[in-house]
């Protein structure tokens, strides 16, 4: 076992674990976050994504041993209090959230790509969102949501 001290939602912390261990196991089984969610274990859903010091990353395959110094965001840390991040309220302003299972890495996928690229092409979004799996929808509600996300965070 190693200690690995990270970042996580702005909080400094410090676990105990293998360095092989996945980073989606650390934040849903020790830290007690569940908002990236076990769909593949493969890269290929995007439901466990996080940003990872400013990148989406997929955590079911990132090994803890790389989060050491890391700062890392989950979707439990966007919103302040009860007030819902601009993604989040754009992705439930525009019906985007169906079972809601591949909502949480869709909204980090965006914030990754908005907070380095705030006025993102359409293009851009696709090639973001084509990253994610959604079993429920045919992505039309999605990209709306990413649409009027890209607005909302340029209103603030």
């Amino acid at each position: 076992m190693e200690k690995i001290t990270f970042t996580i939602n702005g909080v400094r912390r410090t676990v105990e674990t293998e360095a092989d261990d996945k980073l989606l196991d650390v934040l849903r089984e020790k830290l007690h976050l569940t908002g990236a969610k076990r769909g593949c274990d493969n890269l290929s859903c995007g439901a466990c994504t996080v940003v990872v010091n400013g990148k989406a990353k997929k955590s079911c395959m990132f090994p803890m041993k790389k989060a050491e110094g890391a700062e890392i965001i989950t979707v439990e840390g966007l919103s302040d209090g009860m007030v819902l991040h601009p993604i989040q309220r754009a992705f439930i302003d525009a019906g985007a959230v169906q079972c809601g299972y591949c909502t949480p890495g869709i909204i980090m996928e965006l914030y990754a790509l908005l907070m380095s690229n705030p006025r993102p092409s359409e293009e851009d979004l696709t090639a973001a969102l084509n990253l994610h799996l959604c079993r429920c929808t045919g992505y039309e509600a999605i990209m709306e949501g990413a649409l009027l996300a890209v607005e909302y965070v340029n209103k603030k």
